[in-house]
């Protein structure tokens, strides 16, 4: 008589210090774009241009890049339960600065220190759940991990629009204060240490030369439709991350230890799927900074229809995501990061073609299409370039990819709110100029939709399998 093997059950303490770290996650992530639907208000209310109001998202995408560099060093110097504090704290003190921000730089500060919990919390989710779940249940809740990152930016618009809608923008840290504190305190006592910490050094040379090509990269790229690409802002700030580029590598090959190790680019599957990858963060949060703002300042709706439009598509995308995986096991890679990608190109075309005449019905159907092609060929991507790493150099290849994704995102946001400030025509009406902008950063992300089929050619030439 054959019998079946049950599962390995993850003890109770661990499923709780997953479910508040994964919460808590989440929480930081879902902030990372809910500001996007009141930048209209913010704009009036604190005097500032969008190309200067997006930094609220901008700002909060870097620091957690610079933050997720750190991971592997955090790791192994801190305890599980001193991240998981650092992260509760770093979002309840950014949140009172924010809600009782009376000025756009007060309202700044406090999103960098409130992204401390994203940069903190993602990393230490991932580690909990491998170090604290039997491995016959990993690929569950690692999928239940990741489906987190994808979810919830795509959710914030929405969660922004109804807090805005039902009182102001300040709701938004206000309704998420209280939770942020009831997930400390149930977290607090179930998250565990499954591994010894040690004193290592943290190489700061290393992360001030990665954070100075971050920073001034992005800082140049907003100087672009205010001074022009042949601005010394602009030419200046390029020149200073490539600088520091090099340096970076230079002091990485000249030391035992490494934030992150390049030699990895040296796998060219690895390398054009990582590029693809980052061009579809690129686009994914972009988009989500993007179409929030349109609908308000161009089609003039409210910031309740300008949050909610983008929900079909999330959660759509939400419900799909286990068979989007399935594809990948059944079919190989080819197949749904193409079909994916094919979507991801098509809704692109058609926000290009209508950028100046979206309405909000059309706005929706098509962000359901790019939301599906988008995470389709997202996440597949991710599983088809880290399974041509060796083991390794996995962790390694996760700090890369995780790294790169949150700063694809930074750039997106800084590169999609220069072109839709940058038509200034006398006697055009606001509205239109950002009509006009828009379907210029919609053209940008179709470009790079296309782009993306040469990164996909030149990975699957080199693959010698596609299961």
């Amino acid at each position: 008589m054959q019998t079946t093997v049950q599962p390995e059950k993850v003890p109770r303490g661990n499923l709780i210090a997953i479910f508040a770290i994964a919460l808590m996650a989440f929480l930081g992530i879902l902030v990372e774009t809910s500001m996007n639907v009141a930048f209209p208000t913010l704009m009036t209310q604190m005097h500032v241009s969008l190309n200067t109001v997006q930094w609220i998202t901008t700002g909060y995408l870097l620091t957690v890049a610079l933050l997720m560099i750190t991971s592997a060093f955090l790791k192994q110097r801190f305890t599980n339960r001193q991240l998981f504090v650092a992260a509760a704290s770093a979002f309840i003190l950014g949140d009172l600065i924010c809600a009782l921000a009376t000025n756009f730089p007060i309202l700044l500060i406090g999103r960098l220190i409130q992204a401390g919990c994203a940069g903190l919390a993602i990393p230490l989710m991932f580690n909990i759940v491998v170090e604290s779940v039997p491995r016959s249940r990993l690929g569950f809740y690692m999928g239940m991990a990741g489906l987190i990152l994808m979810i919830a930016p795509a959710s914030g618009p929405t969660f922004g629009g109804v807090m805005v809608y039902l009182a102001d923008w300040r709701m938004i840290f206000w309704s998420t204060l209280p939770i942020e504190v009831l997930i400390l305190l149930l977290g607090f006592g179930a998250i565990k240490q499954f591994s010894p910490v040690q004193r290592v050094k943290f190489n700061w040379g290393q992360f001030l030369l990665l954070a100075v090509a971050f920073i001034s990269f992005t800082l140049g790229l907003n100087s672009v439709s205010t001074a022009g690409a042949l601005s010394w802002q602009f030419l200046g700030g390029l020149i200073l991350a490539i600088v520091a580029v090099v340096g970076y590598i230079w002091l990485a090959k000249h030391s035992d230890q490494q934030l992150l190790k390049l030699e990895i680019f040296k796998n060219p599957v690895f390398t054009y799927s990582f590029f693809a990858y980052f061009i579809l963060q690129f686009c994914n949060i972009g988009i989500n900074f993007a179409l929030p703002n349109y609908a308000q300042i161009v089609v003039g709706a409210t910031s309740l229809f300008g949050g909610l439009m983008l929900l079909p598509g999330s959660l759509i995308t939400a419900v799909l995501q286990p068979w989007f995986g399935h594809l990948l096991d059944e079919h190989g890679a080819r197949l749904p990061i193409l079909l994916g990608s094919s979507l991801f190109l098509f809704s692109a075309l058609i926000f290009t073609i209508f950028g100046q005449h979206l309405s909000i019905v059309l706005i929706s159907v098509m962000y359901i299409i790019f939301s599906i092609g988008r995470s389709m060929a997202f996440s597949n991507t991710l599983t088809n370039g880290l399974k041509e790493v060796d083991m390794s150099q996995r962790a390694d290849a996760n700090a890369i990819y995780n790294t790169g994704q949150q700063f694809a995102g930074s750039v997106g946001t800084t590169i999609l709110a220069a072109l839709m400030s940058s038509v200034k025509v006398s006697g055009m009406s606001y509205a239109h100029e950002t009509a006009l902008g828009s379907q210029l950063a919609f053209g940008l992300i179709f470009v790079l939709s296309i782009l993306n089929f040469g990164f996909y050619f030149i990975v699957f030439r080199y693959q010698k399998t596609d299961k």
